[in-house]
Protein backbone atom coordinates (compact mmCIF):
# COMPACT_ATOMS: atom_id res chain seq x y z
CA UNK A 1 0.00 0.00 0.00
CA UNK A 2 1.52 3.14 -0.46
CA UNK A 3 1.62 5.52 2.34
CA UNK A 4 -1.20 8.35 2.66
CA UNK A 5 -3.10 6.83 -0.63
CA UNK A 6 -5.80 4.09 -0.78
CA UNK A 7 -5.18 1.62 -3.27
CA UNK A 8 -7.89 0.57 -5.89
CA UNK A 9 -9.36 -2.84 -5.58
CA UNK A 10 -7.31 -5.04 -7.34
CA UNK A 11 -7.69 -7.10 -10.80
CA UNK A 12 -6.02 -10.47 -10.81
CA UNK A 13 -3.86 -9.49 -13.41
CA UNK A 14 -2.52 -5.72 -13.34
CA UNK A 15 0.95 -5.31 -14.39
CA UNK A 16 1.60 -1.45 -13.03
CA UNK A 17 0.84 0.05 -9.87
CA UNK A 18 1.96 3.63 -10.94
CA UNK A 19 -1.67 4.54 -11.37
CA UNK A 20 -2.10 4.62 -7.38
CA UNK A 21 -0.20 8.00 -7.55
CA UNK A 22 -2.92 9.89 -10.03
CA UNK A 23 -5.79 11.83 -8.31
CA UNK A 24 -8.51 9.88 -6.45
CA UNK A 25 -10.73 10.50 -9.48
CA UNK A 26 -8.96 9.46 -12.14
CA UNK A 27 -7.39 6.53 -10.60
CA UNK A 28 -10.79 4.45 -11.37
CA UNK A 29 -10.70 6.01 -15.07
CA UNK A 30 -6.88 4.92 -15.45
CA UNK A 31 -8.30 1.08 -14.76
CA UNK A 32 -11.23 1.48 -16.98
CA UNK A 33 -8.89 2.03 -19.99
CA UNK A 34 -6.54 -0.66 -18.84
CA UNK A 35 -3.53 1.58 -18.06
CA UNK A 36 -2.56 -0.68 -15.24
CA UNK A 37 -2.07 -3.32 -18.12
CA UNK A 38 -0.49 -2.22 -20.91
CA UNK A 39 0.07 -5.94 -22.79
CA UNK A 40 -3.15 -5.19 -24.49
CA UNK A 41 -2.01 -2.06 -25.96
CA UNK A 42 0.79 -3.41 -27.27
CA UNK A 43 -0.90 -6.78 -28.88
CA UNK A 44 -2.85 -3.93 -30.29
CA UNK A 45 0.29 -2.09 -31.29
CA UNK A 46 2.44 -4.12 -32.86
CA UNK A 47 0.58 -5.28 -35.29
CA UNK A 48 0.27 -1.21 -36.72
CA UNK A 49 3.97 -1.51 -36.57
CA UNK A 50 4.17 -4.80 -38.34
CA UNK A 51 2.48 -3.06 -41.84
CA UNK A 52 4.53 0.26 -41.49
CA UNK A 53 7.75 -2.58 -41.21
CA UNK A 54 6.33 -5.08 -44.02
CA UNK A 55 5.59 -1.59 -46.87
CA UNK A 56 8.53 -0.39 -48.98
CA UNK A 57 10.43 2.52 -47.31
CA UNK A 58 12.15 3.10 -43.92
CA UNK A 59 9.01 3.33 -40.74
CA UNK A 60 8.72 7.05 -39.94
CA UNK A 61 9.08 8.07 -36.77
CA UNK A 62 6.30 10.79 -36.78
CA UNK A 63 4.09 7.99 -38.37
CA UNK A 64 5.22 5.23 -35.49
CA UNK A 65 4.34 7.68 -33.08
CA UNK A 66 1.07 8.32 -34.05
CA UNK A 67 0.16 4.56 -34.67
CA UNK A 68 0.97 3.84 -30.75
CA UNK A 69 -1.26 7.04 -29.57
CA UNK A 70 -3.76 5.68 -31.39
CA UNK A 71 -3.13 2.07 -30.28
CA UNK A 72 -2.93 3.53 -26.56
CA UNK A 73 -6.84 5.32 -27.07
CA UNK A 74 -7.88 3.29 -28.79
CA UNK A 75 -7.68 0.48 -26.93
CA UNK A 76 -8.93 2.12 -23.94
CA UNK A 77 -12.45 3.24 -25.62
CA UNK A 78 -12.92 -0.62 -26.33
CA UNK A 79 -12.09 -1.32 -23.19
CA UNK A 80 -14.70 1.07 -21.81
CA UNK A 81 -17.14 -0.40 -24.56
CA UNK A 82 -16.65 -4.09 -23.89
CA UNK A 83 -17.32 -3.06 -19.89
CA UNK A 84 -20.02 -1.03 -20.38
CA UNK A 85 -21.84 -4.11 -22.28
CA UNK A 86 -20.14 -6.50 -19.74
CA UNK A 87 -20.43 -5.08 -16.34
CA UNK A 88 -23.32 -7.88 -15.16
CA UNK A 89 -21.33 -10.21 -16.30
CA UNK A 90 -18.00 -8.93 -15.17
CA UNK A 91 -19.43 -8.51 -11.89
CA UNK A 92 -20.01 -12.38 -11.33
CA UNK A 93 -16.31 -13.25 -12.69
CA UNK A 94 -13.60 -13.18 -9.63
CA UNK A 95 -10.80 -12.13 -12.09
CA UNK A 96 -13.16 -8.99 -13.37
CA UNK A 97 -15.45 -8.26 -10.22
CA UNK A 98 -13.43 -5.47 -8.79
CA UNK A 99 -13.22 -3.53 -12.68
CA UNK A 100 -14.52 0.18 -12.07
CA UNK A 101 -17.98 -0.34 -14.05
CA UNK A 102 -18.90 -4.11 -12.36
CA UNK A 103 -17.88 -2.44 -8.69
CA UNK A 104 -19.80 1.02 -9.35
CA UNK A 105 -16.55 2.97 -8.80
CA UNK A 106 -17.84 4.92 -12.38
CA UNK A 107 -20.80 5.45 -13.19
CA UNK A 108 -22.25 4.63 -17.14
CA UNK A 109 -22.78 8.44 -17.96
CA UNK A 110 -18.75 9.22 -16.59
CA UNK A 111 -17.69 6.23 -18.79
CA UNK A 112 -19.54 6.76 -21.78
CA UNK A 113 -17.84 10.20 -21.72
CA UNK A 114 -14.52 9.01 -21.45
CA UNK A 115 -15.02 6.51 -24.30
CA UNK A 116 -16.37 9.39 -26.27
CA UNK A 117 -13.16 11.74 -25.63
CA UNK A 118 -10.87 8.81 -26.41
CA UNK A 119 -12.56 7.95 -29.74
CA UNK A 120 -12.05 11.15 -30.91
CA UNK A 121 -8.54 11.60 -29.96
CA UNK A 122 -8.16 8.24 -31.85
CA UNK A 123 -9.67 10.49 -35.10
CA UNK A 124 -7.85 12.76 -34.73
CA UNK A 125 -4.69 10.41 -35.12
CA UNK A 126 -6.82 9.17 -38.08
CA UNK A 127 -7.20 11.85 -39.95
CA UNK A 128 -3.38 12.65 -39.76
CA UNK A 129 -3.03 9.56 -42.16
CA UNK A 130 -3.30 8.96 -46.04
CA UNK A 131 -6.64 8.71 -47.29
CA UNK A 132 -6.55 5.12 -47.99
CA UNK A 133 -5.59 4.43 -44.28
CA UNK A 134 -8.54 6.61 -42.67
CA UNK A 135 -11.00 4.74 -44.96
CA UNK A 136 -9.35 1.79 -43.49
CA UNK A 137 -9.27 3.11 -40.30
CA UNK A 138 -13.20 3.59 -40.57
CA UNK A 139 -13.84 -0.15 -41.50
CA UNK A 140 -12.84 -1.97 -38.33
CA UNK A 141 -15.39 0.06 -36.59
CA UNK A 142 -18.27 -2.81 -36.87
CA UNK A 143 -16.10 -5.37 -36.03
CA UNK A 144 -14.97 -3.08 -32.70
CA UNK A 145 -18.34 -2.58 -31.55
CA UNK A 146 -19.70 -6.26 -32.33
CA UNK A 147 -16.91 -7.60 -30.69
CA UNK A 148 -17.74 -7.75 -26.63
CA UNK A 149 -20.96 -9.25 -27.84
CA UNK A 150 -19.31 -12.00 -29.45
CA UNK A 151 -19.08 -14.16 -26.03
CA UNK A 152 -22.38 -14.72 -26.03
CA UNK A 153 -23.46 -16.13 -29.17
CA UNK A 154 -20.12 -17.93 -30.36
CA UNK A 155 -17.28 -20.44 -29.25
CA UNK A 156 -14.42 -18.36 -30.82
CA UNK A 157 -14.67 -14.80 -29.62
CA UNK A 158 -10.95 -14.83 -29.91
CA UNK A 159 -11.43 -15.10 -33.53
CA UNK A 160 -13.32 -12.12 -33.73
CA UNK A 161 -11.00 -10.26 -31.50
CA UNK A 162 -8.19 -11.34 -33.84
CA UNK A 163 -9.70 -9.57 -36.86
CA UNK A 164 -10.32 -6.17 -34.61
CA UNK A 165 -6.65 -6.34 -32.74
CA UNK A 166 -4.62 -6.83 -36.53
CA UNK A 167 -6.46 -4.71 -38.38
CA UNK A 168 -3.88 -2.21 -37.38
CA UNK A 169 -1.09 -4.27 -40.49
CA UNK A 170 -3.88 -2.68 -43.14
CA UNK A 171 -3.68 0.54 -41.28
CA UNK A 172 -0.08 0.96 -41.41
CA UNK A 173 0.47 -0.26 -44.57
CA UNK A 174 -1.98 1.98 -46.12
CA UNK A 175 -0.30 5.05 -44.53
CA UNK A 176 2.62 4.13 -45.88
CA UNK A 177 1.70 3.47 -49.34
CA UNK A 178 -1.45 4.84 -49.84
CA UNK A 179 -2.73 1.60 -50.88
CA UNK A 180 -2.71 -2.23 -49.94
CA UNK A 181 -1.02 -5.07 -51.26
CA UNK A 182 -1.61 -8.91 -51.08
CA UNK A 183 1.87 -9.15 -48.65
CA UNK A 184 -0.14 -7.21 -46.05
CA UNK A 185 -3.35 -8.93 -46.17
CA UNK A 186 -1.03 -12.38 -45.73
CA UNK A 187 0.35 -10.63 -42.93
CA UNK A 188 -3.29 -9.85 -41.39
CA UNK A 189 -4.02 -13.20 -41.34
CA UNK A 190 -0.49 -14.74 -39.75
CA UNK A 191 -2.01 -12.08 -36.79
CA UNK A 192 -5.16 -13.72 -36.55
CA UNK A 193 -4.11 -17.09 -35.88
CA UNK A 194 -1.80 -15.42 -33.44
CA UNK A 195 -4.37 -13.77 -31.59
CA UNK A 196 -6.80 -16.85 -31.96
CA UNK A 197 -3.27 -18.61 -29.74
CA UNK A 198 -2.38 -16.36 -27.51
CA UNK A 199 -5.92 -15.30 -26.39
CA UNK A 200 -6.97 -18.70 -26.66
CA UNK A 201 -4.50 -19.17 -23.84
CA UNK A 202 -5.37 -15.97 -21.88
CA UNK A 203 -9.50 -17.28 -21.89
CA UNK A 204 -8.17 -20.59 -19.60
CA UNK A 205 -7.58 -18.66 -16.96
CA UNK A 206 -11.80 -17.69 -16.95
CA UNK A 207 -13.08 -21.20 -18.10
CA UNK A 208 -14.81 -22.55 -14.62
CA UNK A 209 -16.46 -18.77 -14.24
CA UNK A 210 -17.30 -18.70 -17.57
CA UNK A 211 -18.92 -22.14 -17.61
CA UNK A 212 -20.70 -20.87 -14.76
CA UNK A 213 -22.41 -18.23 -16.08
CA UNK A 214 -22.66 -19.08 -19.88
CA UNK A 215 -19.88 -17.47 -21.60
CA UNK A 216 -18.24 -19.13 -24.81
CA UNK A 217 -14.68 -19.57 -25.88
CA UNK A 218 -12.22 -21.18 -27.62
CA UNK A 219 -10.84 -22.35 -24.08
CA UNK A 220 -14.05 -24.17 -23.44
CA UNK A 221 -14.66 -25.08 -26.84
CA UNK A 222 -11.42 -26.93 -27.07
CA UNK A 223 -10.99 -27.95 -23.60
CA UNK A 224 -8.03 -30.61 -23.25
CA UNK A 225 -7.10 -30.05 -26.99
CA UNK A 226 -6.31 -26.54 -26.48
CA UNK A 227 -2.41 -27.84 -26.87
CA UNK A 228 -3.16 -29.56 -30.26
CA UNK A 229 -4.63 -26.47 -31.06
CA UNK A 230 -2.11 -24.27 -30.63
CA UNK A 231 0.24 -25.89 -32.81
CA UNK A 232 -1.76 -25.67 -35.03
CA UNK A 233 -2.73 -22.11 -35.18
CA UNK A 234 1.43 -21.17 -34.31
CA UNK A 235 2.04 -23.12 -37.18
CA UNK A 236 0.11 -21.18 -39.83
CA UNK A 237 0.52 -18.23 -38.07
CA UNK A 238 4.75 -19.22 -39.15
CA UNK A 239 3.55 -20.10 -42.35
CA UNK A 240 1.56 -17.08 -43.45
CA UNK A 241 4.35 -14.84 -42.13
CA UNK A 242 6.98 -16.37 -43.77
CA UNK A 243 4.56 -16.06 -47.37
CA UNK A 244 4.19 -12.24 -46.54
CA UNK A 245 7.64 -11.92 -46.44
CA UNK A 246 8.49 -13.99 -49.88
CA UNK A 247 5.55 -11.88 -51.50
CA UNK A 248 7.63 -8.53 -50.30
CA UNK A 249 10.60 -9.49 -51.26
CA UNK A 250 12.05 -9.78 -47.67
CA UNK A 251 15.89 -11.02 -48.13
CA UNK A 252 17.31 -14.35 -46.18
CA UNK A 253 17.46 -12.42 -42.80
CA UNK A 254 14.18 -12.20 -42.56
CA UNK A 255 13.44 -16.07 -42.59
CA UNK A 256 16.57 -16.72 -40.33
CA UNK A 257 14.98 -14.11 -37.67
CA UNK A 258 11.69 -16.09 -37.84
CA UNK A 259 13.52 -19.08 -35.84
CA UNK A 260 13.42 -17.16 -32.94
CA UNK A 261 9.79 -16.52 -33.68
CA UNK A 262 9.01 -20.52 -33.89
CA UNK A 263 11.14 -21.01 -30.72
CA UNK A 264 8.87 -18.51 -28.67
CA UNK A 265 5.54 -20.38 -29.94
CA UNK A 266 7.05 -23.59 -28.76
CA UNK A 267 8.24 -22.48 -25.21
CA UNK A 268 4.77 -21.14 -24.81
CA UNK A 269 3.04 -24.27 -25.91
CA UNK A 270 5.72 -27.04 -24.09
CA UNK A 271 5.70 -25.14 -20.90
CA UNK A 272 1.97 -23.98 -20.45
CA UNK A 273 -0.47 -25.25 -17.68
CA UNK A 274 -4.06 -24.50 -18.96
CA UNK A 275 -5.18 -25.21 -15.57
CA UNK A 276 -2.88 -22.69 -13.49
CA UNK A 277 -4.31 -19.29 -14.60
CA UNK A 278 -0.49 -17.70 -13.73
CA UNK A 279 1.00 -19.67 -16.40
CA UNK A 280 -1.82 -18.63 -18.57
CA UNK A 281 -1.36 -15.26 -17.66
CA UNK A 282 2.67 -15.20 -17.86
CA UNK A 283 2.70 -16.62 -21.79
CA UNK A 284 -0.10 -14.84 -22.77
CA UNK A 285 1.88 -11.46 -21.41
CA UNK A 286 4.99 -12.71 -23.51
CA UNK A 287 3.68 -12.45 -26.66
CA UNK A 288 4.22 -8.77 -26.22
CA UNK A 289 7.80 -9.89 -26.94
CA UNK A 290 7.08 -12.12 -29.89
CA UNK A 291 5.39 -8.82 -31.31
CA UNK A 292 8.89 -7.91 -31.41
CA UNK A 293 10.93 -10.72 -32.80
CA UNK A 294 8.19 -10.23 -35.66
CA UNK A 295 8.97 -6.60 -36.26
CA UNK A 296 12.76 -7.05 -35.83
CA UNK A 297 12.41 -10.15 -38.41
CA UNK A 298 11.11 -7.73 -40.96
CA UNK A 299 13.10 -5.06 -40.71
CA UNK A 300 16.17 -7.57 -40.89
CA UNK A 301 14.49 -8.83 -43.92
CA UNK A 302 14.77 -5.65 -45.72
CA UNK A 303 18.52 -4.84 -44.75
CA UNK A 304 18.84 -7.97 -46.63
CA UNK A 305 17.12 -7.57 -49.58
Amino acid sequence: MIQGRTPLPQVADRELSWIDWLPAWLRPFAVLARWDRPIGTWLLLWPCWWGVALAPGWPRPGLVLLLALGAIVMRGAGCVLNDLLDRELDAKVERTRNRPLASGQVSVRAALLFMAAQALVGLMVLLTLDPAAIWLGLAVLPLIVTYPLMKRVTWWPQLWLGFNFNWGVLVGYAAMTGELALAALILYLAGIFWTLGYDTIYAHQDKVDDALIGIRSSARRLGEATPQALWLFYAVTVLLLALAGWQAELGWAFYAALLPVVGHFVWQITTLDQDDPASCLRRFRANRELGLLVACALLLGKVSA
